[in-house]
C-alpha cells in the first residue's frame, strides 16, 4: 500500500471526524517527532494498540479490501489491572470490504454513527470457536444469523458473536462507524478466511502525514 494512499485515508477520516464534531485526543495528531518527546506516554500507547490504523489487509487494492480505523482506548493483551475493554472509531468505504474474520476473545458491538449504510455478514465456516446459536441481536432484536446481509444505519448496533467469521462493507457513502467490544489485540486474535495480512506492507511515495499506531516504537 502507498503511504499516499495512507495519508488520504487519514485525511478523509478527519473531515468525517470534523462533520459529526466527533473529537480524538491530542496525541491523535503526533507525529514522530512527538512521540519521540513523549517516550513514557508513546510506551503506553503503543502497548495498549492505540492510534491510527489503515489497512488494505495486502489486498493491493485498498478502495476495494480495506479499512481506516482509530482505537482510543483499549487494554493491554494478558495485562493485569488492564482496562477490559476497548473503543474504536472506523471508517468504511463504499464498497470497502473488511474480509470475513473472527475473534476468539472478543465480543463485540458494532455502531454506526452515521454516514452510509453499514452491510454485515456472517458465515457458518471458518469459525474458531464452537457456534452455539443462530441468532445476532440487533440492538436486542433478534435475526438469523446466517443467510442474510444485515444492513444498519444510522444509530443501529451489531453484536458480533464471538469465534463466527463475520464481514462488512459500506453501501450508499462513508460510514461513520465505531467499535466497542472486550479487549482488543490486532496482533493475534483476527482469524481471517482466508490467507492474508492484518497490516499492509507500505510503499513510501511520499512523507507520513501521521505515524500509524504499528510504526511507533518506543
Amino acid at each position: 500500500m502507498k503511504r499516499s494512499q495512507i495519508n488520504l485515508a487519514l485525511r478523509q477520516a478527519e473531515m468525517m471526524l470534523h462533520r459529526y464534531s466527533w473529537a480524538l485526543p491530542n496525541w491523535a495528531k503526533w507525529s514522530m517527532l512527538d512521540h519521540s518527546k513523549n517516550p513514557s506516554q508513546s510506551r503506553w500507547l503503543r502497548e495498549r494498540q492505540l492510534g491510527w490504523d489503515v489497512t488494505d489487509f495486502g489486498s493491493g487494492d485498498f478502495a476495494k479490501r480495506g479499512l481506516t480505523l482509530f482505537c482510543i482506548r483499549n487494554g493491554k493483551p494478558n495485562g493485569v489491572g488492564e482496562r477490559p475493554y476497548a473503543e474504536k472509531v472506523m471508517f468504511v468505504g463504499v464498497d470497502q470490504e473488511t474480509p470475513f474474520h473472527a475473534h476468539k476473545n472478543k465480543l463485540e458491538d458494532i455502531i454506526v454513527r452515521g454516514g452510509g449504510t453499514l452491510c454485515v455478514e456472517f458465515k457458518r465456516d471458518g469459525a474458531v470457536l464452537d457456534i452455539d446459536t443462530d441468532t445476532v441481536y440487533i440492538d436486542g432484536k433478534a435475526e438469523v444469523l446466517f443467510g442474510q446481509i444485515h444492513r444498519l444505519v444510522a444509530g443501529q448496533s451489531i453484536t458480533i458473536p464471538k469465534g463466527i467469521q463475520h464481514r462488512f462493507w459500506g453501501e450508499g457513502e462513508v460510514v461513520f462507524a465505531a467499535e466497542v467490544s472486550q479487549c482488543n489485540d490486532d496482533i493475534t486474535d483476527n482469524h481471517f478466511l482466508e490467507k492474508m495480512g492484518r497490516f499492509s506492507e507500505i510503499e513510501e511515495d511520499e512523507a507520513p502525514y501521521l505515524p500509524l499506531w504499528n510504526e511507533v516504537f518506543q
